[in-house]
C-alpha cells in the first residue's frame, strides 16, 4: 500500500482525536436523568429489599441498588438529590379515595381532620363564618370524629349557632347525622313541617321545634341533599380547588388514587376540574375512576350509556398513559342493593327491598357480557353473602366470566370467612377503608367489642390469599389523610384511642404499606407498572419526613412526604427540597378556609 503525505497526516488526526476522547462514554439507555442517594429505599419487592439509591429515566426506575452501583449510572445533565438518610417508599395509592369530587369541593370546605379539640373546631367556624360572604356557607363535610376531639363528644345545635350566627353553616359526620344552624334552615326552607326523605328524620327537641339536627337511619339521601342544595365553585375555582386537593395529597405522598364515585356527583359533568388538569398534561397524581350511577332505579340505562360512548382503560380524546382513565363501574351498581354504613343506626337489610336482587342482577350482568370490571359497595357480611349469589348464578349463566374480570367488594367490615372463600372462589378482590378509625366507637356501642376484633378481617383475607387494597374513603366519610390510616392497620386503633383489632388482626408495617401501594395497583389491574420501585415500574415515590419503620408507632400519624416525585417529576418538596416545589396558583375565592387553614390539621 502506498502512503501520501495527505493520507498519512488524515490518519494522525484520527488517533490524535480517538486518544483525547474519554476512556468510557455514555450510554444514553443507561444515563439517568434523575437520582436520588443517601436514602433508605423500601423496594417493596418480594423479597423485600432496601438500597441506598435509586436512578430515574424517562418516568420509570432504571435501576435500585449500593450508592456506588446507582452513581455509576450518572450522566452530565443527571440531576442528583440527597436524600440525607431518610426513608423512600412507593407513593401512596389509595384504593378508595373521592378524589374528582374531593376536589370539586376542597377549597369550599373547611377542614375539622385533625383537629384535636372541640373548643378549637368551633373557633374555626366562628373566624370562618366572619369572613364567607353573603350567598356563600361555612361547610364542614365530613373527615373528623368527635373521639378525635379532648372533649370526646359532638358540638351541641347551639355550639354551632352560637360561632356562626347569621351565617348558614352545614357540618357533616359521617353519612349518619349533620347540623345545620339557623340560618341555613331558613335558607333551605326547612321548617316543622317538611317531609323528611324514608329512612332519616329532621331532629326535634322538646319543644317540638327543629334542633337543626339531620338524622339518617341508615338512608343518607336526607344528607346528600342538603349538600345538592350548597352553592358550588365557579368552574375556575373548581379547577383552582382540584390543583390545590392534589398538591394537598402529593404533601402526605399520594401518588396514585381509585376514585369510587360518589353520590351527587355525575359523570362527566361533575370531572371537569379533573378532566381540565388531564387535558393540559398537568396532573400530578395518577387517577383511575369507577362510574357511580346517580338515576336512582335507572341505573342499567345510565350504564349502558357509558358503555356505549366511553372504553375501560382510556378516557375518551385524554391520552395519558396510566394517569387518567376509566376503569369500571361502581362502587354503586344498584342504590337498592346499598347497605348504607351508618353505625349510629340498625343494620340494614336487603331483604327489605324487594327488588335489590333483580337490580343488581341486571347491571352486573351487563357488566359481565360488556367486560367491565367492576365495585360493589358492601358493608356487612350478610349483604356480602347476598350479593355472592347473584355473582355465582351469573357466573354459572356466562360460562364463568365473572371469575375472569377484575372485581371487588369495597369496605367489607364484617365478612365472614364463609363469604371470603366465596370471593376468593370467583377471584375477586376486596378494598378496605379505615372507616372504623372515625367512627369504631359507635361500632362497638352497636355490635360489641368482640365483632370489632375482627373488623374488617384484613389478616385472614391475606392468609387466604384474596388480593386486597387499602384506602381511606376520604373526603366526606373518614379524612384522606392515609396515615392515620396506616397506622389503624398497624395498631388497631381510632383516631380517639379506643383499641378496635385483637393482635391476630394487625398488620405490620410492611404488610400495611403494600397494601396501600402494590394491594391497592391492583385494585386498578395496574400492578404491573407501579407499586413498588423495581426497574422497569413507574417512578411514583415519596420522600418521608420521618422513618416510617422505625419511629414510634403514635408518630406514624403524623408522617408526611418532603419529596414527592410522579412519573420521575416532583410534583411536591418542602424543607430542604422546597426549591423543586412546582408553582401553584394562589387559593381562591379569597375566603377559601383552604387560604387560612390548608387542609389537615397537624
Amino acid at each position: 500500500m502506498k502512503f501520501t503525505t495527505n493520507s498519512y497526516l488524515a490518519g494522525l488526526l484520527i488517533l490524535l482525536l480517538v486518544a483525547c476522547q474519554p476512556a468510557t462514554q455514555q450510554n444514553p439507555a443507561t444515563t439517568a436523568e434523575l437520582i436520588v442517594t443517601n436514602a433508605k429505599i423500601a423496594v417493596m419487592d418480594a423479597e423485600q429489599t432496601f438500597a441506598e439509591a435509586i436512578a430515574v429515566k424517562d418516568g420509570k426506575v432504571l435501576a435500585t441498588g449500593s450508592h456506588t452501583e446507582i452513581i455509576a449510572l450518572k450522566g452530565d445533565s443527571t440531576k442528583m438529590l440527597d436524600a440525607e438518610g431518610r426513608t423512600l417508599i412507593p407513593g401512596l395509592n389509595d384504593s378508595h379515595l373521592h378524589l374528582t369530587r374531593g376536589g370539586r369541593f376542597f377549597n369550599a370546605e373547611l377542614r375539622w381532620d385533625g383537629v384535636k379539640t372541640l373548643k378549637r373546631a368551633l373557633q374555626m367556624l366562628k373566624e370562618q363564618a366572619e369572613r364567607t360572604p353573603e350567598g356563600q356557607w361555612v361547610r364542614v363535610i365530613g373527615g373528623w370524629s368527635p373521639f378525635q376531639f379532648a372533649e370526646k363528644r359532638f358540638p351541641t345545635p347551639a355550639e354551632i349557632n352560637e360561632a356562626t350566627g347569621n351565617v348558614p353553616t352545614y357540618v357533616l359526620f359521617l353519612y349518619s347525622r349533620a347540623w345545620l344552624n339557623k340560618a341555613g334552615l331558613e335558607i333551605l326552607g326547612i321548617d316543622e313541617n317538611t317531609k323528611a326523605p324514608e329512612g332519616s328524620q329532621f331532629e326535634k327537641g322538646p319543644d317540638g321545634k327543629l334542633s337543626g339536627v339531620l338524622l339518617a337511619e341508615p338512608n343518607p339521601t336526607i344528607l346528600y341533599a342538603r349538600i345538592g342544595s350548597l352553592p358550588p365553585l365557579s368552574s375556575d375555582e373548581m379547577i383552582n380547588s382540584t390543583r390545590q386537593f392534589y398538591r394537598e395529597l402529593n404533601r402526605l405522598g399520594v401518588t396514585s388514587g381509585i376514585d369510587a364515585g360518589g353520590g351527587g356527583h355525575k359523570f362527566p359533568r361533575d370531572y371537569t376540574g379533573t378532566a381540565s388538569l388531564a387535558t393540559a398534561g398537568e396532573m400530578p397524581i395518577r387517577l383511575s375512576y369507577y362510574l357511580f350511577p346517580q338515576n336512582k332505579g335507572a341505573e342499567y340505562e345510565e350504564f349502558q350509556e357509558w358503555m356505549a360512548n366511553n372504553e375501560v382503560g382510556h378516557n375518551g380524546e385524554i391520552h395519558l398513559d396510566h394517569g387518567y382513565e376509566l376503569e369500571g363501574g361502581g362502587e354503586f351498581l344498584a342504590w337498592s342493593a346499598g347497605d348504607f354504613e351508618n353505625f349510629l343506626a340498625p343494620q340494614p337489610l336487603l331483604e327489605d327491598r324487594p327488588t335489590w336482587r333483580a337490580d343488581i342482577k341486571r347491571v352486573i350482568r351487563l357488566h359481565v357480557d360488556k367486560g367491565w370490571p367492576f365495585r360493589i359497595h358492601a358493608t356487612y357480611g350478610e349483604s356480602i353473602a347476598n350479593i355472592l349469589g347473584v355473582l355465582e348464578e351469573v357466573n354459572e349463566e356466562t360460562g364463568g366470566k365473572v371469575a375472569q374480570l377484575r372485581w371487588l367488594f369495597d369496605h367489607a367490615e364484617t365478612v365472614q370467612e364463609s363469604e371470603l372463600a366465596r370471593i376468593k372462589a370467583l377471584n375477586g378482590g376486596i378494598a378496605i377503608q379505615a372507616r372504623l378509625a372515625y367512627a369504631g366507637e359507635y361500632f362497638v356501642e352497636r355490635y360489641g367489642a368482640d365483632k370489632a376484633k375482627q373488623a374488617p378481617p384484613v389478616k385472614k383475607m391475606l392468609e387466604m390469599g384474596i388480593p386486597v387494597g387499602a384506602g381511606t374513603d376520604g373526603t366526606r366519610v373518614a379524612s384522606y389523610n392515609p396515615w392515620p390510616a396506616l397506622y389503624w392497620l398497624i395498631t388497631g386503633e381510632t383516631v380517639g384511642g379506643l383499641g378496635l383489632a385483637e393482635a391476630a388482626n394487625r398488620l405490620s408495617r410492611s404488610e400495611a404499606l403494600h397494601l396501600y401501594t402494590q394491594g391497592s395497583a391492583y385494585i386498578s389491574n395496574e400492578e404491573r407498572v407501579k407499586g413498588t420501585l423495581e426497574k422497569g415500574m413507574y417512578a411514583d415515590f415519596a420522600l418521608l419526613s420521618d422513618d416510617y419503620f422505625s419511629v414510634p408507632e403514635a408518630q406514624i400519624k403524623d408522617i408526611q412526604s418532603v419529596l414527592t416525585v410522579v412519573g420521575g417529576k416532583v410534583v411536591y418538596g418542602s424543607g430542604a427540597y422546597l426549591s423543586f416545589n412546582p408553582p401553584l396558583p394562589a387559593v381562591i375565592p379569597e375566603w377559601s378556609p383552604v387560604k387560612f387553614y390548608g387542609g389537615y390539621q397537624k
